[in-house]
């Protein structure tokens, strides 16, 4: 099919802290296998109070996030360069390849971001530590 139209209460929730190669231990909808998509990635997060996306890099991938619920602290750029930012809904960040991000629900209500993820390649979370400052 040319197009694709889904509402997000009916994609199912994934419950993460029930598999053992895919950490954090958060919930998500995969929207990018709902609709189909090819060369994006497409995942809504949520977040309980404290819970978090350690800080972490892709050697390929550039992420995009927008918060639609909640309070985040965000950690954000190279090692040994990382900036504090506070997040609310309606904020946007992105992080380029090799740039260290991550982000805590600091609030004491859930919160939920929308994470799109291109190019749509298998691309696990690096060590920002021990990436060469040279090679970004």
């Amino acid at each position: 099919m040319e197009y694709e139209v889904v509402h997000t209460d009916d994609v199912p929730m994934t419950d993460l802290s029930e598999s053992d190669e895919v950490p954090p231990d958060l919930r998500i909808r995969a929207l990018d296998e709902v609709l189909g998509a090819d060369d994006v990635h497409l995942k809504l997060w949520y977040f309980d109070p404290g819970e978090e996306i350690r800080y972490h890099a892709h050697a390929e991938q550039e992420e995009l996030y927008y918060v639609l619920e909640g309070e985040f602290s965000l950690k954000l750029g190279r090692s040994g360069e990382e900036e504090y930012v506070e997040a609310g809904p309606g904020t946007f960040w992105i992080a380029k390849p090799e740039i260290g991000h991550g982000h805590r629900n600091v609030g004491d209500e859930e919160g939920v971001v929308l994470a799109i993820g291109a190019p749509a390649v298998e691309d696990p979370g690096l060590d920002p530590h021990g990436l060469d400052a040279e090679d970004g």
